[in-house]
This record gives C-alpha cells, structure tokens and sequence, in this order.
C-alpha cells in the first residue's frame, strides 16, 4: 500500500515554488489543476487540487481551511537544513531545537498554512 496525501488549494503556483525550491521536492505529474509532487529520494509523494474544479466528485471540491494538518519530513541531518533555510531566508516559525524524546527539529510553514516539521531522530 502506498500513501499520497492530498491537499485542495487555489495556491497551486505558491506551492509549487516552495515545495521545489525549498524542500527541493520533484514534480511528478502537473496540469491546470493537479500539482504531484515527490520527496527527493521519491519515497513519498503529495499532491494539491484547486477547489471547485468541474472534474472532480464533490467530496474532493471544498478548499482546505489553512489549519489542523502536519506533516513531518525525517532528514539525516537537520542543522545542515536549518542553515540552508536561514540561508535561503525562509521563515523559521519553530526554531532548531532538541527535545526530551530525542526529537532534533524545526518548523516551517508552507504557502497553504501546513506545519512542517522537520527532524532527525536520534535513539533514547
């Protein structure tokens, strides 16, 4: 079985840009209205649909609302990433830091709202 998670938004361009050029993910199919894109190793893949489009049933028409999503994206080494970031000047909305459990991680916020963080996770 394999997952590809879906998000409906009109920001189809916006997250394009961020997704490929900040996340460095690879477009796998686009049209006017479907953008999917894949992770670089392409072990995973997400996909974004605009609203209201007359090709799909309805279920698959109402917008995403900007809240109640994350996702996670484990890295091998994300100080590397946090540099990159900062130097890309993307803004950090959770800065690096080291949790209890072992988490190392960051935040981001991609064009639709959705809290992405990013870790490395390290044995307790």
């Amino acid at each position: 079985m394999k997952l590809n998670a879906g998000v409906i938004t009109d920001k189809l361009a916006e997250t394009k840009e961020f997704y490929t050029t900040i996340l460095n993910f690879g477009v796998t199919f686009e049209n006017e209205f479907y953008l999917l894109l894949h992770t670089p190793n392409k072990e995973a893949e997400l996909s974004f649909l605009l609203p209201n489009h007359p090709s799909q049933q309805p279920i698959f028409q109402q917008p995403f609302q900007n809240q109640g999503m994350y996702l996670t994206l484990e890295v091998e080494d994300v100080d590397s990433l946090y540099q990159e970031f900062k130097q890309k000047g993307v803004e950090i909305k959770i800065d690096i830091r080291e949790e209890p459990w072992g988490d190392r991680h960051f935040a981001v916020v991609d064009p639709n709202g959705i809290g992405i963080d990013i870790v490395t996770y390290s044995p307790r």
